[in-house]
């Protein structure tokens, strides 16, 4: 859905929220579009900070989408959103088919969003629309200054390796669940360079996460343990920002260079969490 108020131009404030990353912006109203300049200037503090965190929000479910587009092309949820009333749109929750807390979270292993597939997710939009009074903190882990705090040797080992991501296997490694048919078919498991160059910022960063399942080109045990290994060094607390919510926020964070995860740092029996998702595609990695 397209804003049909004509732009007009906002003024803000890029606060940073730590020396790594992440920043908040602070004076824009997202339910207004965008001019142009502002739109670009958004867009150049999520390049420079990675995790944009825009304070006091009251967007709609069409509100976000239509803040959504204007940097890039929505993409649909691989599975969860069939039937639902805004396929673009997907609601992240831990209310059970009776609307009360049902005592879990999901995500909360490292991830990249939808990094399974050819054109992996560009960045993620997450509304906050019911959270607990404390905690429920989303983490970011910075793949790029994981990258570049690997030894050079170790840097160029890793030029033209490449990591197998497979949504059925972070399922299966996850809860057990098991794929439909038609899901396998439409998400195969894709190859991706491990060592990924960010499009636009020309920075090489990890390419990781719990979609990835092994290195390519070796014996799957051999292949995992790597995996495995890099994850565990790329996510070490040095490398990441930890997102206490406030109400109304809205975050924006670039799936190129990081990964992060959902922290259950609540009673997810007592208090709902519910937040608005929306992401854009991206393109293939190099």
């Amino acid at each position: 859905m397209s804003m049909t108020a004509k732009p007009e131009a906002q003024s803000f404030d890029v606060r940073p929220l730590s020396p790594l990353m992440a920043a908040e912006v602070v004076g824009l109203d997202l339910r207004r579009p965008l001019d142009t300049a502002t739109r670009d200037a958004v867009y150049d503090a999520f390049l420079e900070y990675q995790v944009l965190v825009f304070r006091e929000q009251t967007l709609g479910k069409e509100e976000q989408i239509a803040f959504t587009e204007q940097f890039g092309t929505l993409e649909e949820h691989m599975a969860r959103n069939r039937g639902a009333e805004i396929a673009l749109l997907h609601v992240v929750s831990n209310l059970g088919p009776d609307g009360k807390p049902a005592g879990k979270i999901g995500s909360t292993g490292w991830h990249s969003d939808k990094s399974f597939r050819p054109l992996p997710s560009l960045a993620t939009f997450l509304h906050a629309v019911t959270m607990p009074p404390n905690g429920g903190d989303t983490c970011f882990a910075n793949m790029y200054a994981a990258y570049e705090a690997l030894p050079a040797a170790e840097k160029a080992a890793l030029e033209g390796v490449r990591v197998v991501h497979s949504w059925e296997h972070s399922r299966l490694h996850k809860d057990g669940y098991k794929v439909p048919e038609e899901d396998r078919i439409a998400a195969p498991p894709m190859s991706h360079p491990l060592a990924r160059t960010h499009p636009e910022t020309g920075r090489k960063s990890l390419f990781l996460g719990g979609h990835a399942s092994h290195l390519d080109g070796m014996s799957f045990d051999e292949g995992r343990a790597k995996v495995i290994a890099l994850e565990e060094f790329a996510t070490a607390e040095r490398f990441t920002y930890r997102h206490k919510w406030r109400k109304g926020d809205m975050l924006m964070w670039d799936n190129r260079c990081l990964v992060h995860r959902a922290d259950q740092n609540f009673d997810a029996a007592l208090f709902p969490r519910v937040l608005h998702r929306t992401c854009l595609r991206g393109t293939a990695p190099a």
